[in-house]
């Protein structure tokens, strides 16, 4: 018993009855009966409550009552004469000997109704958020990253490691986004920067002798918002592990997530392990995505060598890939050409640049009637995302090509160490610079003296994909000074530039650094698919819009002067 109730609002039963209780929350809603009686729905964390008025003086205290204001109910428990079997209050209801006002709505109009403010625009649902979040859907799935939050940090605990933060306040570091600056008051023209990622700390802490590190880590980046990813800040399953390889993390991620996402996802079943282990070239080749959501039954087939003498332009010199849809019952106007008709004949807009090839395209592809094959041409590159857009369409559209209710996990391995940038046209990082070549230092010699082409060096990298989103990635770690340096030497970045940009790193690996690795999983990723929302947004308690604003807060916004003086 509390000062303000006796009971929640979700708690009381029909053996309750005959009871005087006190209870507290706000008035979700009110539906007079007569001049004299009315139904009134409290509300508060844990359910909602019917509160029977049936008295002129009630009803009078009732009536001079705004929705939403907090009120305290002083009454007596009795059985409903018409239960609802839908609320776990349905038994009962309370009669009120009184009612007090504790916190007063003085509005008589709210921005949108509580209980459908999913409906509602997202701006004012983002400005009037304490509102939004009294809508018990929107506050489930606050409660639902509570929840696996807890969950994750008891498992990595089970599992021997330590938690342990890492400072907010560091240094800018070139890691791939955009930093958030900070300016240093007594250090004039000195900045900080807010941590992208733990990534160097955790590092350190493996150096430090630290065996099993994790925690559950603030991110700042300033990026775009997208539907998957919020602008500002993030958090993230951060992990680092002393005398481990990949298989390690494999293992410590195959035995945590499995049972959360089986506990507490929408859907109940989830991949167990060993997960599936793609290579990056294998999935962009037979998914068009280093993401690729295996609950999709569909694959990409590379038919370059076959069209290249059809007299079909835009497939001459270019990579063309196929993705046959079996199954497809959709209209000719809405796929717009190219489907196979009950008789077998191929048709559609480009159905005549194949004759003569008929045969051997249905035996690539494995066609059957009712055959819906999707063209993607270009560089290589370009063909594989865009047969994978196209793949991923169709498995969402074409009925029984998508298992939709489970979790399915894959980790994306053997990913490129170097790329060609498309702005510099020159050898730049693929994945994360501090990732370990396979074959060490001799590749990276290799490379160096023309033995090797360095885009076909692969780096101990790798993603974890859940149903098609990317949950994270991380790598076994470069410990080695040595191949550090040499590593960024193919990228036109000398010893001196790795010491200045990761003094305490390269520093710390010079005492002796043990082998590590680790990798992060999103927490807002993760919630997000185990509640089954599209938007990164409601899983967050107070989430930016997607220009960056807190327009709850007013954030950004200007300071005074007095402040930038200082």
């Amino acid at each position: 018993m509390s000062q303000y109730r006796t009971h929640t609002c979700g708690e009381l039963r029909a053996a309750d009855a005959g009871k005087t209780v006190t209870l507290a929350g706000w008035m979700e809603n009110v539906r007079e009966v007569g001049s004299n009686f009315a139904f009134v729905v409290l509300r508060d964390f844990y359910g909602t409550t019917q509160i029977v008025v049936d008295s002129a003086e009630m009803m009078k205290t009732v009536k001079g009552i705004n929705k939403e204001s907090t009120i305290a109910v002083t009454g007596t428990v009795r059985l409903r004469e018409s239960p609802n079997t839908k609320l776990a209050t349905g038994e009962i209801e309370v009669v009120p000997e009184k009612i007090e006002i504790l916190g007063r709505c003085r509005y008589n109009e709210l921005p949108f109704e509580i209980n459908r403010s999913r409906e509602a625009d997202e701006s004012a649902r983002l400005k009037y958020r304490y509102l939004d979040l009294r809508n018990p859907a929107v506050k489930n799935n606050i409660i639902l990253r509570c929840n696996v939050v807890a969950a994750l940090r008891r498992a990595m605990m089970d599992h021997g490691f330590l938690e342990i933060t890492t400072p907010i306040l560091t240094a800018s570091s070139p890691e791939g986004a955009r930093d958030y600056l900070v300016p240093a008051r007594k250090h004039p023209g000195k900045f900080y920067a807010l941590p992208q990622a733990p990534q160097q700390f955790k590092q350190l802490l493996m150096t430090s002798g630290f065996d099993k590190y994790f925690q559950i880590a603030p991110c700042f980046r300033d990026e775009d918002a997208r539907g998957d990813r919020s602008p500002g800040e993030f958090y993230q399953l951060d992990m680092e592990m002393a005398f481990a390889s990949q298989e390690d993390v494999f293992a410590v991620l195959e035995d945590v997530l499995p049972p959360i996402f089986a506990k507490y996802g929408t859907y109940d079943i989830a991949s167990q392990p060993p997960f599936r282990r793609i290579p990056y070239m294998e999935a962009m080749d037979k998914y068009g995505s280093d993401k690729p959501d295996l609950r999709i039954d569909l694959t990409v087939t590379d038919i370059s060598d076959m069209v290249q003498d059809t007299g079909f332009e835009p497939f001459v010199g270019q990579i063309v890939k196929a993705v046959p849809v079996s199954g497809c019952t959709l209209t000719r106007k809405q796929i717009d050409k190219l489907c196979a008709d009950e008789h077998g004949a191929l048709v559609g807009g480009v159905a005549k640049f194949f004759a003569g090839k008929e045969d051997a395209l249905r035996e690539a592809l494995a066609l059957t009637p009712d055959t819906l094959v999707l063209i993607s041409a270009g560089k290589k590159t370009e063909a594989q995302k865009t047969a994978g857009v196209m793949l991923k369409m169709a498995g969402a559209l074409v009925p029984g090509h998508m298992d939709e209710k489970r979790y399915e996990f894959c980790w994306i391995v053997d990913f490129p160490m170097f790329e060609i940038g498309e702005e510099s046209g020159e050898l730049e990082f693929c994945h994360n610079p501090f990732s370990m070549p396979n074959g060490g230092l001799e590749v990276l010699l290799a490379a160096e003296r023309g033995e090797l082409d360095p885009l076909t060096i692969m780096a101990y990298q790798y993603d974890l994909v859940c149903n098609g989103v990317e949950l994270s990635s991380g790598a076994v770690r470069n410990h080695d000074p040595d191949i550090m340096v040499k590593a960024f030497e193919m990228v036109r970045l000398g010893e001196d530039d790795v010491k200045a940009k990761f003094p305490a790193m390269y520093n710390a690996f010079c005492y002796g650094a043990p082998p590590h690795a680790g990798i992060a999983p999103g927490v807002d990723r993760m919630v997000m698919l185990l509640a089954g929302e599209s938007s990164i947004r409601e899983i967050i308690p107070f989430p930016m819009n997607k220009n960056a604003q807190d327009v709850m807060m007013g954030a950004p916004s200007t300071v005074e002067q007095k402040q930038l003086d200082e």
